[in-house]
């Protein structure tokens, strides 16, 4: 592991660090928690690698297991200590973690963060900048994919977060949908115009649809031709971008898409979007990665060796969802050292990445694992396809999409406005200038 090693536990702050103005203290006391435990085991940090301690990690499914998974390794290294793992469904714990924060209490020693919430995260001060010292995390950066680096980057140059794992786009085809309709993976894949296309030939010789939603086609094109510095609604000055060129493609094929009927007009992880898989009523779905796990193992096992990955559409590469671990400012300060340290063995430790690869599909973050025989192996629900070669490339080929503090927002705003184009016949022009009026009084906010 490059970088200094950080092990052991801190002790308690003695009465002259306890006489410094709270802030001052806080600072000093993880320096000093960091010096020492560069030390020789011997005298004094001896008794404190003894002391017993616990770290609370708060997380969701699957990072719970994954973490879970790797105790047994990292009590090797701390026998002295513990790790409880605080799981929460996705929604519960990010709403826990943002009253955490919000309130300073009740904070875990490490948080797991999905990446739209480390965006949300970043703009105000309640994790730490592991950029500034004692944490260095600039050291390490060429050991992450460089575009998961830079989604935990704050505007103001911080690092918030560490990628865990990361979701590389792919398409998923059923291809024997696609066999029946004539349509070949080429013409899926060589522009949108033609992917719209080929889905008119397969909803017209099977009656399956191209789609799950027409936002999906709209959800994807928008993250294409990012200026770098960008953000998919915002540029680095704040200045709206929807009413361009960018938006208006995205819009008009998501219309085309509803005008041919080849969506279902059905939404992720709803009931009937698990049944489309299950019934073969969607022939495509563009996703992260991992989607090819969560279809295999439990949205449609039936369907196994009828699917297929594919890059996305006209050279399109985006990311789709990635988990972070992140210290908060105010969980205890002797606490820091091993966080940090579990941290970079979840994130950057070989066997550690790989191992919630092959258990959880859980994409790693860490490059150095990308020599690894696993992503050459058949996958047998793709019917045998070597698809973690494809994922690996878009990996390498993604570019970050800077954040902004109104990116909910404005992704409510417009998917409101497509909503009026899609079913009541708005005008795209006027739904694109209604978005960019209303994104406008709110983007210094």
């Amino acid at each position: 592991m490059q970088g200094a090693e950080v092990t052991g536990m801190p002790g308690p702050p003695d009465a002259s660090r306890l006489a410094a103005p709270p802030r001052r203290r806080a600072g000093r006391l993880m320096l000093a928690t960091l010096a020492g435990l560069a030390l020789p085991a011997t005298g004094t940090t001896a008794r404190i690698r003894a002391r017993h301690t616990t770290l609370t990690v708060a997380a969701f499914p699957a990072v719970d297991v994954i973490v879970r998974a790797a105790i047994p390794a990292w009590k090797q290294r701390h026998p002295e200590v513990d790790i409880r793992v605080v799981s929460r469904q996705f929604g519960d714990h990010h709403t826990a973690m943002t009253t955490a924060l919000s309130t300073s209490s009740h904070l875990p020693d490490v948080m797991v963060l999905e990446v739209g919430y480390v965006g949300r995260f970043a703009q105000g001060r309640g994790l730490e900048d592991l950029a500034a010292p004692p944490f260095g995390i600039a050291a390490l950066r060429e050991r992450w994919v460089p575009y998961a680096y830079d989604q935990a980057t704050s505007r103001r140059g911080e690092v918030v977060a560490v990628p865990v794992d990361i979701g590389p786009g792919t398409l998923l085809y059923r291809s024997d949908l696609v066999a029946a309709a004539g349509v070949t993976e080429a013409e899926l894949t060589a522009s949108w115009d033609s992917h719209v296309a080929a889905g008119g030939r397969i909803r017209a010789a099977t009656g399956a649809y191209l789609m799950a939603h027409a936002r999906d086609m709209k959800d994807i094109v928008i993250r294409s031709g990012i200026e770098p510095g960008d953000g998919l609604y915002f540029d680095r000055d704040s200045n709206v971008l929807i009413d361009t060129p960018r938006f208006v493609r995205a819009f008009e094929l998501a219309r085309e898409v509803r005008r041919q009927r080849l969506d279902a007009r059905v939404s992720a992880w709803s009931n009937e979007w698990t049944e489309g898989f299950k019934r073969g009523t969607l022939a495509t779905q563009m996703s992260g990665a991992w989607l090819a796990g969560h279809l295999s193992n439990w949205l449609a096992p039936d369907t196994r060796g009828l699917w297929r990955a594919a890059q996305l559409p006209e050279g399109a590469y985006a990311a789709y969802g990635g988990s972070f671990l992140a210290i908060p400012r105010g969980s205890p300060v002797a606490n820091k050292a091993l966080a940090w340290e579990l941290i970079r063995m979840l994130t950057l430790d070989r066997d550690t990445q790989l191992a919630a690869f092959r258990a959880q599909d859980a994409f790693p973050a860490a490059v150095d694992t990308y020599g690894d025989p696993f992503f050459d192996e058949p996958i047998e629900f793709l019917g045998g396809q070597p698809a973690r070669r494809l994922w690996r490339d878009a990996a390498r080929q993604i570019t970050a999409v800077a954040v902004h503090k109104q990116d909910a927002f404005a992704s409510e705003v417009i998917d409101t406005e497509l909503d009026k184009v899609l079913d009541r016949g708005k005008d795209i022009a006027t739904a694109l200038a209604d978005a960019q009026r209303l994104l406008r009084r709110r983007a210094h906010r």
